[in-house]
């Protein structure tokens, strides 16, 4: 009877470990429960259109599936506030962009845009549809590169439609900043079908490929400039091809 007793203590202390070793592992589960995710995409700029002469704020978001999303400036007042739940039947979303109106200058002078989105830390807090804390920031600035100067073609131009090349020359200022890429986008302006092209920061021409562009038609060709904080300007040129 004793040695029952005793195989049964033994029997009781290997159960209360296992208790202990559960409530420590469903602490731990919980913990990592809190903690929150963060975006695999949280990026916030600015783009200048050179030629129109206006600005936009963007937004790309990317990451886990979400029911709300909020974004709020240096301020911590709320920009933009998204949800998902209700709306697609228990599913979330993962990605996200979108583009302020553009008033042009003339209407928002840059100085009045500038203003109303400060410099500083920008945060996106949500919740994803399992119920845990989404999380992400970006810094915005005002340090906006340069336009780029199009050097061909130029404008009103009547280029082959079979060699075309776009050329520019590079963006240095304002002084200091750091270009990461270019983009050249070829738009025909009837059926708006495009063409886009990036390229490293040392590029100073796209070639655009044959059988892109088709004789007697309207174009016009964007190259914008972005730096290394995402803020970037588009200068746009409108040409033709010959017939």
């Amino acid at each position: 009877m004793r040695r029952m007793l005793a195989g049964s203590s033994a029997a009781l202390a290997l159960v209360a470990a296992g208790v202990g070793v559960a409530a420590a592992g469903g602490r731990d589960e919980t913990a990592a429960q809190r903690k929150p995710i963060r975006l695999e995409v949280s990026d916030l700029f600015i783009e200048v259109n050179a030629t129109d002469g206006d600005a936009g704020l963007q937004m790309n978001v990317d990451g886990e599936d979400w029911s709300r999303l909020a974004l709020r400036d240096p301020s911590g007042r709320t920009l933009t506030n998204v949800g998902a739940r209700g709306r697609l039947g228990g599913y979330g979303l993962t990605e996200l962009s979108f583009e302020s109106s553009e008033p042009p200058f003339s209407e928002v002078p840059f100085r009045r845009f500038k203003t109303r989105f400060p410099e500083g830390r920008y945060r996106f807090r949500g919740t994803t549809v399992e119920g845990r804390r989404l999380v992400g920031s970006d810094r915005l600035t005002h340090r906006i590169p340069a336009a780029p100067k199009v050097l061909a073609p130029v404008e009103d131009a009547v280029v082959d439609p079979a060699g075309a090349v776009v050329r520019w020359e590079p963006v240095t200022r304002p002084r200091g900043i750091r270009i990461v890429r270019y983009i050249v986008t070829v738009t025909e302006a009837a059926t708006e079908r495009d063409l886009n092209i990036e390229l490293g920061p040392d590029t100073r021409s796209a070639t655009v490929p044959p059988g892109f562009l088709v004789g007697g038609r309207k174009y016009a060709v964007e190259v914008v400039v972005r730096a290394s904080s995402g803020n970037q300007t588009i200068t746009e040129v409108p040409f033709r091809t010959r017939g």
